[in-house]
């Protein structure tokens, strides 16, 4: 793949440079936050080389490349950063982009998802630190399990320090993503949060009743929380540019940081932190609830409905739930087991059909997809493989199902943020009940063998494999016989009717009667014994006669003329004699869809009044099989 090709294709469709704000990328996606999705052409870039998917719900756009995002993502914000941006940065508002031909609806179903889009943005850069502790965490208590003495050793309790350092001062960090998000002064946020946080801060509200300029603040313990640093950060971003706008240019340095922060910090100890600890332990006691009411169960739906929040973004927006249960009551029995067994489900259906197919592109996707599943990042699998089949998918959904209802019934709590993978097991560690990971791996164990089993049965290629479609089927005897007056498929695709083509010309059978092809790959074969009459000049359509004197016309595309001749190859020049099912031209499939030409391709009777046509296939075909019925008229 060329990196620097793909990276320059997908900058273009998203509206030009001036039509980013920024360019970041995950472990799987790259992402641009986009200022007019009006501009955004989602469709060709879903056809770009690479891509095994496009999330598009609030204004970030993201691209699923799996394993190749990093390559494309350095390509993007080389060229991202030679039009004058900062890669990871934000584009000021004046800008240029291109324009919308109307405002966006707000609808309640665009502002839940600007929420989700907003709060997943926020919570992302936190991720890989609370990873990290977690992992440090986990790697302090199987040294104490194995070394007990080593629990009263220094180095064990700044190791601790360090591994509740992504916890307990989880407020700066949030705050730093929201800042980021909204593109604000990180450091006004961050330092409200931080003072949240702050030791004598506590001591005050721990010695009695606190005020501040007559106002109560509420006794709340802030660390390890996410809402209060949320709503922190949105009031910092607009109280910073209200002050902007009102104080004067010259006093503007001075003024507009120490304001931001007085504010907020009053609002935050006041109204917002408070607000934000209530809601937050509301949401985490409503799933503790539906946990302990609705038991096994509802960990087992929400695993079955992974997919489906992977592919919302909403995945991330019970983030800050979940870190709140690791603080109280200090365990995950809802979220972790649930995450762990939807990727388990994901990897394991993609080897499933990794060992079914004969298709040899889909096989390497599947392995790969498989394994990246298994180590939690789910992405490629979801993308690339179970969301292109429906069985696949539903595979995934039942096996999730039934893991999530083992692991129900065994109440197994994962107790550190890891990574939802065969790497984060130890997150379900126990000092108290050894069997914990024990029945954890067994609820990994049959989601991954049973989602493996049912894709290995329910699966099926959908198209015939490549050594059954290569060349044409050779003609029996009888269909011999009838050579003259049957014009056979040139293509392997999806017959449809002629009226369906989306070009008048052809529709309205202007130049004349016939059928259209929809190819599945990019080889046209001659359609009966005949001679070429021409092969275009731009390459892009063949026309022929054949032995029983009917003048075909076939036309690769709808105005593919433009591309110049670029993709086509043709295998014959004109005057040549050629025989049914020999080999005519081959053509970039994918290049003319990635270029967003309909590839939709006619197959015409320009001279129609001289036949009787009768069209005799409809649905999928592949090279040689009987399209049209000729019958001259006397």
């Amino acid at each position: 793949m060329d990196s620097r090709k793909v990276a320059s294709e997908l900058i273009e469709l998203s509206g030009g440079t001036s039509n980013i704000k920024n360019v970041t990328h995950c472990s799987t996606r790259l992402r641009f936050i986009i200022k007019d999705k009006s501009a955004v052409e989602v469709e060709a870039i879903k056809k770009c080389e690479g891509v095994l998917g496009v999330v598009f719900t609030t204004d970030e756009l993201q691209m699923v490349f799996g394993k190749n995002v990093i390559p494309v993502y350095t390509e993007a914000s080389k060229i991202y950063e030679a039009a004058g941006n900062k890669a990871g940065g934000v584009v000021p508002d004046e800008a240029p982009a291109k324009k919308s031909g109307k405002a966006e609806k707000k609808s309640a179903k665009t502002i839940a998802n600007n929420v989700v889009g907003f709060v997943s943005a926020s919570v992302t850069p936190l991720i890989p630190g609370l990873v990290s502790g977690g992992m440090l965490k986990v790697f302090l208590l199987l040294s104490t399990l194995a070394y007990p003495a080593f629990k009263d050793a220094s180095a064990y309790t700044l190791l601790s320090q360090l591994a509740n350092v992504p916890f307990y001062f989880m407020p700066v960090f949030v705050a730093y993503g929201v800042a980021k998000k909204l593109g604000s002064t990180p450091l006004y946020a961050m330092s409200v949060a931080a003072a949240l946080v702050y030791p004598d801060f506590i001591s005050m509200l721990k010695e009695g009743p606190v005020t501040i300029f007559m106002l109560p603040v509420t006794k709340v313990s802030y660390s390890s929380t996410l809402l209060p640093a949320l709503l922190i950060g949105i009031f910092a971003c607009y109280c910073e540019k209200f002050l902007t706008k009102i104080i004067p240019g010259i006093l503007r340095t001075v003024l507009v940081g120490a304001g931001t922060m007085i504010l907020t910090y009053i609002a935050g100890v006041v109204v917002l932190g408070p607000l934000g600890d209530l809601v937050g332990g509301i949401v985490v006691k409503f799933f503790l609830w539906a946990s302990a009411t609705f038991g096994p169960v509802a960990i087992a739906l929400l695993a079955s409905a992974m997919p489906w929040l992977v592919m919302t973004g909403m995945h991330h927006a019970v983030t800050p739930f979940m870190v709140q249960a690791f603080a109280d009551p200090g365990y995950d029995v809802f979220f972790r087991p649930s995450y762990i067994l939807h990727n388990m489900a994901e990897g394991g259906a993609c080897l499933g059909v990794a060992l079914k197919t004969k298709d040899e592109n889909l096989r390497a996707t599947a392995i790969s997809a498989g394994i990246s599943g298994l180590f939690g990042i789910t992405e490629p699998a979801l993308y690339g493989v179970t969301l292109q089949h429906k069985k696949v998918m539903m595979s995934v959904v039942a096996s999730s199902f039934i893991g999530g209802l083992f692991v129900g019934l065994m109440k197994v709590k994962a107790f550190v943020a890891m990574g939802p993978g065969l790497a984060g097991m130890a997150m379900f560690v126990d000092p108290d009940n050894s069997k914990n990971i024990l029945w954890a791996a067994v609820g990994l164990v049959i989601s991954v063998v049973v989602s493996f089993a049912l894709s290995f049965f329910l699966y099926k290629d959908e198209t015939p494999a490549e050594d059954e479609t290569a060349a044409p089927a050779p003609e029996t005897a009888a269909d011999a016989a009838a050579a003259d007056s049957t014009i056979s498929s040139p293509l392997q695709g999806k017959a449809i009717a002629l009226e369906e083509v989306k070009d008048e010309v052809f529709s309205q059978k202007i130049l004349g009667d016939g059928i259209a092809v929809v190819p599945e790959k990019g080889e046209l074969y001659a359609p009966a014994d005949g001679v070429i009459e021409s092969v275009f000049g731009t390459k892009h359509a063949i026309s022929m006669k054949t032995a029983a004197g009917a003048e075909l016309l076939m036309h690769i595309g709808m105005d593919t003329v433009k591309r110049d001749g670029k993709g086509f190859d043709p295998q014959v020049k004109d005057g040549e004699t050629v025989k049914k099912g020999q080999l005519l031209m081959k053509f970039d499939l994918d290049g003319i869809k990635a270029d967003g030409y309909d590839v939709t391709t006619p197959i015409v009777v320009t001279n129609a009044d001289e036949f009787t046509i009768k069209t005799v296939a409809e649905g999928a075909v592949v090279p040689g099989a009987a399209l049209l019925k000729l019958e001259a008229n006397k």
